[in-house]
């Protein structure tokens, strides 16, 4: 028993003395790998642990060059340390302890492309030596990449994939990477129909420039299709991505369908429009169109469009494009249904009543039409247009004088603007005379005066109208206008003395008159001839002063006693004449014989004028 424990013992103590040998032995840890942008300085850290004294040990740092040759750059043992000479790294390293014990940095300035090589850091003590290794990784982040899109039309008929675009990028390290893109769905090579082409191109300063270029059997949907491409390129510590701008391509395609349209575009067709008819395909192919109608006589147009001009109901139908492609031969055709909206004129029931006052007045106005129409009745007897009712149907209720006139109803189809028609209808109301000017009493006129009178007479059928004087003479009727409110007559006399005067009017259902009287105004006469006695008396003084004078010699340098040779004439008669033709004039015979005019007077009456 006590064998086996010392056995057990002693097997434990060589398991703890080879434990500590291994953890006693010389260790090297450094980081798999190092990033670094070009141009930029890195550092590559190499860490170790001894159980000796590590002041004592020597460090070495290598580069791995082509066929995995190794090139010393430095070197410490002991305390000098020593830069190798004529390699690519001499001006551009330095190596420094961090200040923790076991680690030592080896620095790189300026990293170039051609530094992305392994750095081997070894660690010797006085009986052996231990390495690591890391690798230098450098970056470049390239230029922003660019985008060609094809110049040509292509056709959807092309058998083999037709060139889109090109994207290139340039100056990345390592490789940019391109992926295409339709409408954000990334393009694959192993996609039907599509072909990508890459190429990659070493630039003098070792960067990389990348190439690609799409290659696709284009579709009709690929005529509003955007095409871009999306680079994606490594830096320190990850990836960055960029994309280019959009791109679109012509895409040729035939057409499948026919469309018939109508220009100027419009809603509703009505009667006198004028329209054309053109064919549209919905593809970009050209076509060659004829028109024809269905219809008994099959109009036709060789070639599109077709104008209709002042179009009628008749153009109503259906039209049908025939068209032929001219690159596939392929012959498609399409069909339109026009249809021409018309409004007919108005038929108006009893275009001319005659009623009796106090009847009811009713009409009706009827337009046929293809469309639902809107009816109005207005008065237009006056130069205003007055709305009546709306309608087809016009009622007017005990009908007067005032009720007869023009009425016209006014069809319009709402839906349509500016188509309507119109139909008038003429309502005379019977009766007796109806003289709208009131009579008057006493009217003053001056002597001789031109009176001018006039009488408007409403009634049906039309009066007739004569002018009489009390005495019973007949005056002469100057003017007689006939019109829709009845007649209006015109008469003229000179009056000479005082008068009445009768508008007189009739017709088979009665008579009536209007009288109005005139009087010579003898105020005014006397007035005249007190100023003229006056003028006259006034001029005889004058007259004698100057004869007077004349006697003494006062007067063109002659004296009192010389005698008077010229023989006397009428000069110192002074004669007063009064004439009066259409209008009063008064007359001054002077000593010389010279007339005095006065001024004219006229009026109108039975009107209410003067």
């Amino acid at each position: 028993m006590a064998a086996r424990d010392t056995a057990s013992l002693l097997v434990g103590l060589v398991v703890l003395l080879h434990t500590w040998g291994a953890w006693a032995k010389l260790e090297v840890n450094m980081e798999d790998r190092v990033e670094v942008f070009r141009g930029n300085t890195t550092q590559i850290t190499c860490m170790f642990t001894s159980d000796q004294d590590i002041s004592n040990i020597s460090i070495y740092w290598f580069y791995v060059a082509r066929l995995d040759a190794r090139q010393l750059i430095y070197h410490q043992v002991a305390n000098l340390a020593s830069v190798t000479q004529d390699t690519p790294f001499t001006d551009r390293i330095t190596v420094n302890s961090t200040g923790t014990p076991g680690q030592v940095v080896l620095t790189v300035s300026s990293v170039k492309l051609e530094d992305e090589l392994e750095f081997i850091c070894r660690i010797r003590s006085s009986d052996e030596y231990e390495e690591g290794r890391t690798k230098l990784k450098v970056f470049e982040t390239p230029d922003r990449p660019t985008i060609a899109g094809v110049q040509t039309v292509i056709s959807v008929n092309e058998n083999k994939p037709s060139k889109i675009g090109s994207c290139k990028v340039k100056n990345g390290y390592p490789k940019p990477n391109i992926t295409w893109y339709r409408n954000n769905t990334p393009l694959h090579a192993a996609q039907d129909g599509v072909k990508l082409e890459y190429s990659t191109t070493t630039e003098s300063s070792l960067l990389l420039s990348v190439t690609s270029v799409l290659n696709k059997k284009v579709e009709k949907e690929d005529k509003d299709a955007k095409f871009y491409c999306e680079v994606s390129y490594f830096v320190p510590g990850g990836t960055r991505m960029t994309e280019t701008s959009r791109i679109n391509i012509t895409v040729q395609y035939p057409s499948t369908t026919i469309d018939v349209r109508v220009a100027p575009p419009k809603d509703k067709i009505k009667e006198g429009d004028s329209i054309e008819l053109n064919c549209y395909g919905d593809g970009n192919t050209p076509l060659l169109c004829s028109i024809h109608k269905h219809n008994e006589t099959n109009d036709s147009w060789d070639t599109a469009p077709a104008v209709l001009n002042n179009v009628t109901r008749h153009n109503s139908g259906v039209y049908e494009c025939t068209c032929t492609d001219v690159e596939t031969a392929d012959e498609i055709s399409g069909k339109t249904v026009v249809i021409v909206n018309y409004l007919d004129a108005p038929k108006v029931k009893s275009k001319h009543l005659i009623v009796s006052q106090g009847e009811e007045v009713e009409a009706t106005c009827n337009a046929s039409s293809s469309l639902d129409t809107s009816t109005t009745w207005f008065n237009v007897t006056h130069t205003n247009k007055v709305e009546v009712s709306k309608g087809d149907t016009l009622r007017l209720e005990n009908a007067t004088f005032d009720t007869a006139g023009t009425y016209m109803c006014v069809v319009t189809v709402p839906e349509i603007e500016g188509m309507e028609t119109s139909g008038t209808l003429l309502v005379n109301v019977k009766g007796p005379p109806e003289i709208m000017e009131k009579e008057k009493t006493v009217m003053e006129v001056n002597f001789k005066e031109t009176v001018n009178l006039k009488c408007h007479v409403r009634g049906f059928p039309v009066p007739s109208v004569t002018w009489t004087t009390l005495d019973g003479k007949v005056l002469n009727t100057t003017s007689e206008k006939v019109s829709e409110e009845g007649i209006e007559s015109m008469a003229s006399v000179t009056v000479t003395s005082d008068i009445t005067a009768f508008c007189n009017a009739s017709n088979e259902y009665g008579t009536q008159a209007v009288a109005v009287i005139f009087s010579i105004n003898t105020k005014g006469s006397g007035v005249i001839i007190a100023v003229l006695i006056i003028c006259i008396l006034l001029l005889a003084i004058l007259g004698s002063v100057l004869y007077f004078l004349y006697k003494k010699g006062k007067i063109c340098g002659r004296s009192g006693k010389q005698n008077i040779t010229k023989e006397k004439s009428n000069k110192d008669n002074i004669v007063v004449e009064m004439k009066s033709d259409n209008t009063e004039e008064a007359v001054l015979l002077g000593v010389n014989g010279e007339k005095q005019p006065t001024s004219d007077q006229g009026g109108e009456y039975l009107d209410v004028q003067k």
